[in-house]
């Protein structure tokens, strides 16, 4: 199979199905190559595929035929917030701000510009964006969320607790509002509140570490050891579980390089089985999915490899070699072998 290689990379595309309504969007943007509506909705498509590159191109495009367009320059934001580009997001983010003014729409801008001082540690102006993001858009739970965050960080914990209190007023199913709160209130002592908070986090996102820890905690002090005691033994079961995990992941990159060894020295079966066995240690290991299906293939299992190679492409939608290999094992592909798929998008 020309062009193939293997390599210890996470990969994926979106399948066929998922491509078609990017496709049809691409060709209308070069149809209305003027229309900066037209760019920026391929580019919107784009950012939720994955293909951050392609669709920072076509948000440029979208403002730089409209440069008074603040969509455009909110989606650049967003993008460059993605790829962790603080100075290019808090740029756009600028434009938008200013573009919008004192508007619901700019609300948000606000808040997310918030997010890029806050990875900068710098909290008062953090503070300062988030406070301006609430005043336009009170129902932005997010931006209340984060406001609470800030507040904190700047010793606020009257406001911090005010502030998380709102956003999980207004999302009472985010499970990181309802942590948040529940934490806030077990640090100032009010376990009974704690717990409550913590329960609702806890039924949202019961793997979460953090929120089983502060629940036990919250528990106890609230007088109830043996649910405390209850969740305590969850936590060890998680911790346990993740050690485990771990530790398969750690030897399923041990045999996948074995395999790799053996490919390069042309034993295609005995890779082969290496690649099984790793992702059978490791299922979420894109790369190593990957590897194994080029195996499949390489050895004429074409059903089989192309379900794998399908599977590696839905997990993680947006990479190109990926893209070209799927596209080319499709196409080399017998008669009456090539599977039809189902789904479209990654499996959970």
């Amino acid at each position: 199979m020309k062009g193939w290689c293997l390599a210890l990379v996470c990969c994926g595309i979106l399948c066929a199905q998922g491509d078609a309504p990017i496709e049809k969007l691409r060709a209308e943007a070069t149809r209305q190559s003027r229309s900066p509506a037209a760019q920026n909705a391929l580019g919107e498509a784009l950012d939720e595929a994955g293909e951050f590159q392609a669709a920072r191109e076509a948000f440029e495009r979208a403002v730089k035929l409209n440069p008074a367009f603040g969509q455009g320059h909110l989606n650049l934001g967003i993008v460059f917030l993605q790829t962790n580009d603080l100075d290019s997001a808090e740029l756009h983010l600028n434009q938008a701000t200013k573009l919008w003014g004192k508007t619901p729409e700019a609300g948000y801008a606000y808040y997310l510009r918030a997010k890029v001082y806050s990875a900068r540690s710098d909290w008062q102006k953090s503070l300062r964006d988030l406070n301006e993001a609430v005043l336009l858009r009170p129902d932005l739970a997010e931006a209340w969320s984060d406001l609470g965050l800030a507040r904190k960080n700047m010793l606020d914990d009257r406001g911090a607790l005010l502030a998380y209190g709102r956003a999980a007023q207004l999302s009472p199913s985010d499970a990181v509002a309802q942590y948040r709160l529940g934490a806030e209130y077990l640090q100032q002592d009010q376990p009974h509140l704690a717990a409550e908070h913590l329960s609702e986090a806890y039924k949202l996102n019961p793997k979460d570490q953090s929120t089983l820890n502060a629940l036990q905690t919250a528990l106890r002090r609230d007088g109830k050891p043996q649910e405390a005691n209850r969740i305590k033994a969850e936590l060890a079961k998680l911790l346990h579980g993740r050690d485990e995990a771990d530790q398969n992941a750690v030897a399923a990159i041990k045999i996948n390089n074995e395999g790799a060894n053996l490919q390069k020295a042309g034993d295609i079966r005995g890779a082969l089985e290496k690649y099984r066995e790793a992702l059978r240690l490791n299922p979420d290991h894109n790369g190593i999915r990957v590897n194994y299906a080029v195996a499949l293939l390489r050895l004429g299992i074409w059903t089989e490899g192309l379900n794998e190679l399908h599977e590696a492409s839905v997990r993680e939608p947006g990479n190109a070699l990926i893209q070209a290999a799927l596209n080319d094992a499709l196409a080399q592909a017998p008669p009456g072998t090539v599977p039809q798929w189902k789904d479209s998008g990654p499996k959970k």
